[in-house]
């Protein structure tokens, strides 16, 4: 599937992928549409065959927070509160879910199956720290947790809110911690973008152990690097940033190697908020040092490459600039909207094939009207880069269509809008909505 990699009417944020036999699962948070709240009172779980990533199988809520049409809340002995952020890990043929819960303790939940459903264990049962915290780990909030199951049955949790904390669990409960082993500031606290504001995942990679998170500058993935579970752990660097030239807004996710390749699992924002956000992923590469080169966001998602010669929804653009972003109309209807002049679209990557023969292609996009005669120019690799085609949109919606010239290859592919208004007062329409991009095409003349 390409990004985002779930139906595009899903919005699962705060992804966290786990393999557990031969499937991949991934446990997030559940935002609405153009919501004006993040999450809601459940909990959603996804999964794929580890040999067919195109394909996800939806499992429903797993957990809850609050009684809906058919199920009971879990927790009602003591909150209703949002759920966020959940992590899944696997014990001794079990398999254990730590929630978050806003304004509320978090807790353990348990299940014979990856896809649950889930039942409560309890609250985490904790001593006090030294320096208890007040929405990190003291007051028994666990903001975000991650759960590491090491190599030696020993487990831990992380988590954290511009703090960041670690204590080990009774791997025999799952759900107590264990006296004396609380790590205040597993990463260095701070006002720097990097530093550490929330969002904790942990993995182990060989010897080394890996903690993903979301700094100060929250649109970023980064990730440290210590040689103990509980630190202390040195900030290594940036993973993914869903900011650059897209909507920006918090990150959260974690890696993940799914056979011989590892992920990056992430979220983007949609429907001009920051609380409406889907899930996509990226392949990255972690080198023998252990470090994990910074990637681009893209339209791939699980894919290779993206056809050109088939429909692709416009919504698909992992780059947009100008003030126009995603937003959902119904579940079978999302669009690219607020295109004004200079805003640009941007997918990356298509394989248009090696067909020597062409000198022209057709593309057709389709568009709604706004009332504005406009034009879009096609680029390909950036968004100066070679101009394909422009065309010709008109004022009413439809199927606007241009020759462009033919490529061969591997190119990205960016639309720039252009107002051709005129006349006595062209400022009358300056900043106005062009048009809106629902999808395109291309084909071979």
């Amino acid at each position: 599937m390409p990004n985002p990699y779930l139906p595009l009417w899903e919005y699962i944020p705060d992804g966290e992928p786990r393999v557990f036999g031969d499937r991949v699962y991934v446990y997030g948070s559940h935002d609405q549409a153009a919501s004006d709240a993040f999450c809601d009172h459940k909990l959603l779980c996804w999964s794929a065959s580890v040999d067919d990533l195109n394909h996800w199988t939806c499992h429903g809520h797993i957990f809850h927070t609050a009684d809906d049409t058919d199920h009971k809340s879990d927790t009602s002995a003591w909150t209703d509160g949002y759920l966020f952020a959940p992590d899944v890990v696997e014990k001794d043929g079990k398999f254990y879910l730590y929630a978050y819960i806003m304004g509320a303790h978090g807790c353990v939940a348990v299940s014979d199956r990856p896809e649950g459903p889930f039942k409560l264990i309890d609250q985490y049962r904790h001593g006090e720290p030294t320096t208890p915290h007040e929405v990190g780990y003291g007051d028994g909030w666990f903001v975000d947790p991650g759960v590491l199951v090491d190599d030696d049955g020993r487990v831990y949790v992380y988590c954290g809110f511009e703090r960041s904390f670690g204590v080990e669990l009774d791997a025999d409960t799952m759900v107590d911690t264990k006296d004396d082993t609380f790590v205040e500031d597993i990463l260095p606290p701070g006002q720097k973008p990097e530093d550490f504001y929330e969002a904790c995942s942990p993995r182990k990679i060989g010897d080394t152990y890996y903690l993903i998170y979301s700094p100060r500058r929250g649109s970023r993935l980064m990730y440290a690097t210590a040689d103990k579970p509980l630190g202390p752990y040195t900030i290594r660097g940036t993973i993914v940033d869903n900011g650059i030239n897209y909507p920006a807004g918090n990150n959260h996710g974690s890696i993940c190697k799914i056979k011989d390749q590892w992920y990056i699992f992430y979220h983007r924002m949609t429907n001009n908020t920051i609380m409406s956000r889907r899930g996509c992923v990226e392949k990255i590469e972690i080198l023998p040092d252990g470090t994990i080169p910074e990637v681009e966001m893209t339209s791939l998602g699980f894919q290779e490459s993206l056809n050109p010669y088939e429909i692709t929804p416009a919504e698909l653009a992992c780059y947009l600039t100008g003030g126009c972003f995603v937003t959902e109309n119904d579940a079978f209807t999302r669009s690219v909207v607020n295109i004004t002049h200079g805003c640009v679209l941007g997918y990356k990557y298509f394989d248009f094939g090696e067909d020597f023969a062409s000198r022209t292609m057709q593309l057709q996009v389709r568009t709604g009207g706004r009332g504005i005669y406009s034009k879009i120019h096609v680029h390909i690799d950036t968004p100066d880069g070679p101009e394909i085609g422009v065309l010709d949109i008109g004022l009413a919606d439809g199927v606007y269509t241009a020759d462009v010239t033919a490529v061969t290859g591997r190119h990205a592919l960016f639309f720039t809008a252009e107002s051709t208004a005129g006349g006595w007062f062209p400022e009358m329409f300056a900043g106005r909505e062009l048009f809106t991009m629902k999808e395109f095409t291309f084909r071979k003349m």
